[in-house]
C-alpha cells in the first residue's frame, strides 16, 4: 500500500518539478529579450538594426529559456534516480 503512495507522490513531485522549469525558461526567456529590447530603446536603435536587436533577443531568449527547461528537468532526474 506504501508504495501506492510513493509513485504519487514522485508523479506529484515530477509534475510540480516541471511546472517550476516551464515557468523559470519562460521567466528567464522574457528577461533576455527585455534586455535586448531596453537596449534598443535605451541607445535610441531604429530601422532595420531594432529588427535585428529584437529578432537576436528573441533568438537568445528562446536558446536560455531552453537551456534552462533542459538543465532543470536534467537535475531532477539525476537526483530520482540517486534516490533523494
Amino acid at each position: 500500500m506504501d508504495m501506492g503512495r510513493e509513485s504519487r507522490w514522485e508523479k506529484d513531485a515530477m509534475t510540480v518539478e516541471i511546472v517550476f522549469a516551464l515557468v523559470t525558461a519562460a521567466a528567464l526567456a522574457a528577461v533576455v529579450f527585455a534586455v535586448a529590447l531596453t537596449l534598443t530603446l535605451a541607445f535610441d536603435i531604429s530601422g532595420s538594426a531594432k529588427k535585428s536587436v529584437s529578432v537576436g533577443g528573441a533568438l537568445l531568449g528562446a536558446t536560455a529559456g531552453t537551456w534552462r527547461l533542459a538543465r532543470v528537468l536534467r537535475r531532477f532526474d539525476e537526483q530520482r534516480r540517486m534516490g533523494r
